[in-house]
């Protein structure tokens, strides 16, 4: 991908202070985007990936939001447009995850997992929708290998990220042709803190994990790439879940 590919572009990337989200945020500033990310509690964290996103010269803007709140989500994007003048790029990237037994799972625990993981990525698109239409703009929702295996300890985690797959495929259908929309879903992805990491290199066929880099760059693709290619899923997972 040639430098400065998204230059003059704004992006808003969801769950954007830490982690996954951070690495794309600062990716997209690399490419030459502004970019704006939402917190829900990672208050200090998003200041910090402000810092480091202006300091690659780029335009920073971190919003609080609750992606299942219609309210919160439609001020947070209204904000940004308004900020930045425009809005070329969404990232539905926020998202909770939990271990759980199947048959003691609680309506409360199955509601919490897809009221971010699903609906949060519906309302963000929703609200974002007229000015990546404006903008013939690109949507990506950040999938995972569990909307595309069972995880029978992760069932509603599962359930939440095929869904998020499926509503993928439906806003391409439905935003087209002026707004592309694509889904990048993660394997294993080496992460500080995370356990596990030996069990699941070792079941790899590249025979190590994901970093945050591999992730980020997957998104660039459907963010700077050509706009034809829309509805697709990329399973960033090394050949995991072959």
């Amino acid at each position: 991908m040639k430098a400065e590919a998204l230059s003059g572009k704004s992006a808003l990337v969801t769950g954007g202070a830490r982690r996954i989200g951070r690495g794309i945020a600062l990716a997209l500033a690399r490419a030459g985007a502004n970019v704006a990310i939402t917190y829900r509690t990672s208050a200090t964290e998003a200041a910090e990936t402000v810092g480091a996103i202006e300091s690659l010269g780029r335009r920073a803007l971190a919003v609080e939001c609750d992606v299942r709140s219609e309210e919160s989500v439609r001020g947070a994007v209204s904000g940004v447009a308004s900020s930045f003048g425009r809005l070329d790029i969404v990232v539905n990237n926020a998202a909770v995850f939990e271990t759980a037994v199947l048959d003691t799972l609680s309506i409360e625990q199955w509601d919490t997992v897809f009221e971010t993981n699903t609906r949060g990525p519906f309302l963000v698109a929703r609200e974002a929708l007229p000015h990546l239409r404006a903008s013939r703009g690109r949507i990506v929702n950040m999938g995972s290998l569990g909307g595309v295996q069972a995880w029978a300890g992760h069932a509603h985690y599962c359930a939440s990220k095929a869904a998020l797959h499926q509503l993928t495929e439906a806003m391409a259908k439905a935003f087209a042709p002026e707004v592309s929309v694509n889904c990048v879903a993660p394997g294993w992805i080496e992460l500080e803190g995370a356990e596990g990491a030996a069990h699941f290199a070792a079941k790899t066929p590249m025979g190590l994990n994901g970093s945050v880099e591999d992730v980020a760059e997957a998104v660039l693709f459907f963010a700077a790439g050509p706009h034809f290619v829309t509805g697709q899923r990329l399973v960033v997972d090394g050949g995991l879940g072959l």
